[in-house]
């Protein structure tokens, strides 16, 4: 089967590590799923039999590596592209009906999101962003790996049993990560310094307390790729820190919780300068204390003070200003009375 010439082409790519998996569909029919490597060449060969299609609309989720390359041949070939949240895609296919989960599933389901969702074209990022999300990722990854290993070394040495070769590897184990954070740690640093496009945004972000240099390399290897032009709530959404509210007729109202369907990296990021920022700046403490005050949980709290203090990166970034806690929260006058 082929689509006349003048047709609406959408395609949706379901991208693995091994195989991409492309659906064409116009109207209401698609075409045989077809698969292609996840390799340079394949990349060119899809890219052109997409590229023959005048118009085509090209949807894939946003799935690290994997989607990146092929994402950037689509965009640099002139291709209309758009990279979706893999959570969008899902609730879309549970709205279609879809019990199968497959690569050709899911490819269908992204051309049919292509086809049926407002489109929102995928903005190429510079290479001096990536590589920079490339050395905070690194960084993240072997964070968590250093808190695993010392909280297994806390598990271990609180057993009497436990031979002294474990503990002196998990020591060994420790000091070397460390080692590794902090010579990609310089890494990154110097690559920022390159690229005035990087080191700008690094000077204001430091200048805030709580949001040390590897806080900010961390926020930035995120921040910086995102779409231009998006609102501070989009940036929150995107994050996934906007409430997720779950109410049902006049009898069930559960308390509101973020939603998580967003970037993890930017939460994690956001969540130490969170704690650091309301023990050590006076604004934002009055914030996180107000909001204790109106019988806010001290993690309710912390994720507001991680969604303001978002705000405030968004505003600073777009506007190229420094940070300014007096905005973070209006403090009440010492003058103030009270009426009874």
């Amino acid at each position: 089967m082929a689509f006349a010439v003048d047709q609406k082409v959408f395609a949706g790519i379901d991208v693995g590590a091994a195989e991409l998996v492309l659906v064409l569909r116009s109207g209401d029919q698609s075409l045989s799923a077809q698969p292609f490597a996840n390799t340079a060449a394949d990349h060119q060969r899809l890219v052109k039999k997409i590229a023959a299609l005048p118009g085509c609309i090209v949807c894939l989720e946003a799935t690290g590596v994997y989607s990146m390359d092929i994402a950037l041949a689509l965009y640099d070939a002139g291709v209309l592209v758009m990279v979706i949240n893999p959570k969008s895609s899902c609730n879309f296919a549970k709205v279609l009906g879809k019990h199968s989960k497959t690569d050709n599933v899911d490819a269908d389901t992204l051309a049919q999101y292509a086809q049926r969702m407002p489109f929102q074209l995928w903005t190429r990022p510079t290479d001096a962003t990536m590589t920079l999300r490339a050395y905070s990722r690194r960084i993240h990854a072997l964070t968590d790996l250093k808190t695993a290993s010392k909280n297994q070394l806390h598990a271990a040495s609180s057993v009497s049993t436990t031979p002294k070769a474990v503990l002196h590897d998990l020591k060994l184990a420790i000091t070397q990560l460390e080692k590794r954070l902090n010579t990609l740690t310089v890494a990154a640093l110097k690559h920022i310094a390159l690229h005035a496009e990087l080191s700008r945004p690094l000077s204001l972000l430091i200048e805030i307390k709580g949001i040390a240099e590897a806080s900010a390399i961390a926020l930035l290897g995120e921040l910086l790729l995102l779409p231009s032009g998006l609102t501070h709530p989009q940036w929150v959404k995107f994050a996934g820190l906007d409430p997720k509210h779950f109410r049902s007729g006049t009898s069930v109202e559960k308390k509101a919780r973020i939603s998580k369907a967003g970037n993890h990296y930017i939460r994690a990021a956001l969540y130490m300068p969170a704690l650091s920022a309301k023990r050590h700046d006076p604004y934002v403490r009055a914030f996180f204390e107000h909001l204790l005050a109106k019988g806010k949980t001290p993690m309710q709290a912390v994720c507001a003070v991680m969604r303001k203090l978002l705000h405030a990166l968004h505003g600073m970034l777009t506007n190229n200003e420094p940070f300014d806690n007096t905005r973070f929260y209006a403090m009440p006058s010492k003058n103030t009375e009270v009426l009874v």
